[in-house]
């Protein structure tokens, strides 16, 4: 076995106090500068080195002797002059005059002067203090005088090389604070320092989604006080930071914090201290394969941490495939809202290629810019039935109610509202929710019109991504039995997937056509006319999101340079990915457009802000239950006269349905009037209505 040395293990020990950090080499500096220090004072005050012209304290006292005997002296010989000048009467007067002054004339103590050779040098202290200034100054050395004859020579080198000690000793200070600057800097900017927040909304993962997310969370916190948002993601903070600025130009009074790390670690999670979060969002990662398993660990690091919270999260998790759903719940129990972006976008561009103008209602409703949907206790109506309560409020619209956990919406008119019960309304606030209604509905321009039955259908569906196989089951639950679909799609693959879909379905009837949906041959050589309805989807699977958008803006203006020149007419919804494309996109004049990541991100930003929302728009979105409708005006009203909107919720409560906006279709084209669509709309006013205006309702079917 080696046997080891002393000098080994002073350097083994050595080695490891080095690779303490910048604290640590500052020690052995300031270690190393005492040392030098009381060595050079040793040396002063042993050598007793003076500068020249120096002197010691007994020099001084001889001095100030010899100062005190010449002064004796000169005043005596004044006093002899007196004694002189004085005129005396007798010799004998004069003698006794001058013994008196001898007697009194005080007797000085011999001094003996030191010998030349003798020094006395600086003291212990007064040394110390020389050597610690001239090793802080190199200056300090300038100053110190000697003369041609070799005084203070040898005080003048000794400062000298003390001098020199000190210059290597603060230029190596200054070289280990850098370092140890730029080393924390470079620590900031990896976004490893801790978060003290509390109360705030944090982000896990990073996707295209989150600029929206973070756009609408600015909006919904601008009444609290010091909102923050913390994001942590496995991605350079600086480039998080740079982003954020280039794509969101305002966030008003809330700060973004950005820290880098993964959010499955558990370290790196203690940093954006997710014990203190008022929510947190969990996006579906893009650079993984199968991103669903990502948000379950993340979701498992929050609920399953060692230092988790006794109180309940309010987490918010993106998922892709809805089979994974129960896995999330069980990890996340009643702490966790999954959210599904794909089905959610696969059914509303299924209801709005159905009714145009539908995906502006649920923008409208999800988004924090005007009217949303809030809870409330309002002892004013209790008592009182669903129906009678509906025209009560003036600023608002009743849409449902939620008792004992369970939220209904547009329940029966004759649903009693019961102590305890809360109910559901649209407004622009919350504090917009008050019992001001004033009702008087016009009797005779209320018309109820029997709904036609439903008939065979024919749609058609250019391009495809996995939305593609969500929108098929879904639009299997509105058609009538015996509608058809085709799917037009230059992906091989495709077909595959639309023939096993086809053996699932009960009402419809699907075929595939392989072919480039820009080509305009194809789209000449077939019947676009015998189509209800038209559903462009962008390849985003494939492409990327500028490419597959500019495939999808490039179909759509062959579809309507068709059918402007064949005087053909057809209703077209087509998928976006990039919201920016949509302004591009309007000059095709397509009936609806559905921003895929722009609606997930607004649902999200909801069921963050208010948990009880996320049932609330599961039940809109599903297919059984209350859906969002636009249905003619004429169902409703006469359009001879104007009529207020009372009349409107009159009517629509006598179909068992519930209003809450209006669509005006002379208007569908201005987004700045938000293409003709007004949720909420003022219930007093009067409306004049065109015979192609739409009700907007809530209803079975």
């Amino acid at each position: 076995m080696r046997k080891i040395t002393l000098g080994q293990r002073l350097r083994y020990h050595f080695d490891n106090s080095l690779s303490g950090g910048t604290a640590s080499l500052i020690g052995w500096l300031a270690v190393i500068t005492l040392a030098m220090v009381l060595l050079a004072t040793s040396v002063l005050v042993v050598m007793k080195w003076q500068p020249a012209g120096g002197e010691s304290e007994d020099t001084a006292k001889v001095e100030e002797v010899k100062k005190d005997e010449s002064s004796t002296d000169k005043e005596s010989i004044k006093s002899d002059e007196k004694v002189s000048d004085k005129k005396y009467e007798t010799v004998d007067d004069k003698t006794k005059s001058l013994n008196k002054d001898e007697k009194e004339q005080p007797k000085t103590e011999e001094k003996t002067e030191p010998k030349p050779d003798e020094k006395k040098g600086f003291s212990f202290i007064e040394g110390f203090w020389q050597s610690l200034m001239r090793s802080m100054d190199a200056g300090t050395v300038a100053g110190d005088p000697a003369d041609d004859n070799g005084n203070g020579w040898a005080f003048r080198i000794w400062g000298l090389f003390v001098t020199f000690g000190g210059i290597f000793i603060l230029s190596s200070l200054i070289g280990i604070l850098t370092s140890g600057l730029e080393g924390k800097l470079e620590e900031l900017r990896k976004g490893k320092s801790f978060v003290c927040e509390e109360n705030h909304t944090l982000i896990l993962g990073w996707s295209p989604r989150i600029f929206r997310v973070i756009s609408e969370l600015c909006v919904a916190n601008a009444n609290a006080q010091k909102p923050r948002v913390v994001i942590l993601a496995d991605k350079d903070k600086i480039e998080m930071e740079d982003e954020i600025r280039g794509k969101i130009e305002d966030t008003g009074k809330t700060k973004v914090v950005c820290r880098s790390g993964s959010p499955i670690d558990l370290d790196d999670l203690e940093i954006v201290n997710p014990h203190s979060t008022k929510s947190i969002i969990i996006l579906s990662p893009e650079e993984f394969s199968d991103p669903d398993s990502q948000v379950i660990k993340m979701i498992l690091a929050i609920t399953n941490n060692p230092n988790r919270r006794p109180e309940p999260y309010h987490i918010v998790a993106e998922l892709r495939d809805a089979k994974n759903i129960d896995v999330a719940k069980m990890v996340g129990r009643d702490e966790v809202e999954i959210v599904l972006p794909s089905e959610l976008v696969s059914r509303i561009t299924v209801q709005t290629s159905r009714q145009t103008g539908l995906s502006v209602v649920y923008k409208e409703l999800l988004d924090f810019g005007g009217d949303e949907i809030y809870f409330k206790n309002e002892s004013g109506v209790v008592g009182k039935t669903f129906g009678e309560s509906i025209s009560k409020f003036d600023d608002s619209c009743l849409i449902g109610i939620r008792s004992n956990g369970v939220t209904k919406l547009n329940p029966a008119m004759d649903t009693k509202i019961n102590s305890g019960d809360s109910i559901v309304c649209i407004a622009s606030d919350d504090d917009k929710i008050r019992l001001n209604g004033n009702p008087s509905f016009d009797e005779f321009s209320i018309v109820l019109t029997k709904r036609a039955k439903a008939e065979k259908e024919r749609n058609l569906i250019l391009g495809w991504n996995h939305k593609g196989e969500t929108i098929i089951r879904e639009m299997d639950n509105y058609v009538a039995t015996g509608s058809e679909l085709t799917v037009v799609s230059e992906l091989e693959e495709t077909k595959e997937v639309v023939e096993q879909i086809s053996s699932e379905l009960k009402n419809l009837t699907v075929k595939f056509q392989n072919g480039d949906t820009t080509d305009r041959k194809l789209l000449d050589a077939m019947d676009l006319t015998s189509y209800q309805h038209i559903i462009l989807l962008c390849y985003g699977d494939d492409m990327e999101i500028q490419e597959a958008d500019s495939k999808t803006l490039m179909t759509l203006l062959h579809l309507r340079d068709i059918e402007s020149k064949k005087g053909e007419a057809y209703s077209v919804v087509s998928e976006m990915l990039d919201v920016k494309n949509r302004a591009l996109a309007e000059v095709a004049k397509a009936d609806d457009f559905i921003v895929s990541d722009e609606l997930a991100g607004l649902l999200l930003t909801q069921v963050a802000e208010n948990k009880e929302l996320g049932k609330v728009f599961d039940d809109l979105f599903d297919a059984d239950g209350a859906e969002i409708y636009l249905k003619p005006v004429t169902d409703f009203v006469s359009t001879a006269n104007a009529v207020n909107f009372y009349t409107i919720l009159e009517a629509a409560k006598r179909r068992n349905e519930t209003a809450i906006g209006y669509r005006i279709v002379a208007d569908a084209n201005s987004a700045e009037k938000a293409y003709g669509v007004r949720v909420n709309p003022p219930k007093s006013s009067n409306i004049t209505f065109s015979p192609d205006d739409k009700i907007i309702v809530l209803a079975e079917s």
